[in-house]
């Protein structure tokens, strides 16, 4: 049993580290203004699954392979040719964190990520789990960023609870929504969702943006319940 200086040692390492955590999270903060202009545009994303919901699985693919296609063309151009950095940058900086504006770090924009994501969970999974993890990226993700900034005072991890809390009420509305989603699964589903957007996947030491994440990790979830529990159910999901 630790004596009373040890804990209280141990108090104080824990409380550096929270606050090193709070300092590092309002460093990587834009202006709230700026994040309403971002999460704008994440949300016209939206469209991915309602378009999806309404053609064939191999139409789908295909248009995503050409929005991915041209998104990871726009990322890579930004970083090897400097006319397109200045451009990028002078029409984007003011929705960028600071990580994605230091030009020395070749990194791809969550734009990218997300039609990467889009065209995985397309690809990998049954047409309603994928459109009900892919939604879950876009509307609950929205809500916990500005429920977060705005109200967020109890922090959780990287996030805060509050926005997390946004977060899971925003997924559960959208696997309730989803047509044909049992929703035993879909609660398991939404759950997956908001621990992948709390806790950052890390791999080789490297963090995984969450926007691969979260639809992947729940969709995978809903997939193997389905695979597990309820096969004869697995038509109705295509």
């Amino acid at each position: 049993m630790k004596n009373p200086e040890e804990q209280d040692a141990a108090i104080a390492a824990t409380q550096e580290q929270l606050g090193e955590r709070e300092r590092l999270n309002r460093v990587e903060q834009i202006h709230y203004h700026n994040e309403l202009a971002r999460k704008a545009i994440h949300v016209c994303s939206i469209a991915i699954p309602i378009i999806y919901y309404n053609i064939t699985k191999e139409l789908a693919l295909f248009l995503l392979v050409i929005l991915f296609a041209g998104f990871f063309a726009v990322d890579v151009m930004k970083m090897f040719v400097k006319p397109i950095a200045r451009w990028y940058y002078k029409t984007f900086g003011s929705m960028l964190r600071p990580h994605e504006l230091d030009q020395t770090k070749k990194r791809f924009n969550g734009a990218t990520f997300v039609t990467l994501s889009a065209l995985l969970v397309v690809w990998l999974f049954p047409k309603m789990i994928a459109i009900a993890s892919f939604t879950i990226l876009i509307i609950a993700d929205t809500a916990a960023a500005l429920i977060g900034r705005k109200f967020g005072k109890r922090p959780l991890f990287s996030k805060t609870v509050e926005g997390s809390i946004a977060f899971f009420v925003a997924a559960i509305a959208v696997v309730a929504l989803t047509p044909n989603l049992n929703l035993a699964v879909g609660i398991g589903l939404a759950l997956v969702a908001t621990a992948a957007e709390v806790y950052p996947f890390k791999l080789f030491g490297f963090e995984i943006d969450d926007n691969l994440t979260i639809p992947l990790t729940s969709a995978a979830f809903a997939y193997l319940c389905y695979l597990l529990f309820l096969p004869d159910q697995l038509p109705l999901l295509h």
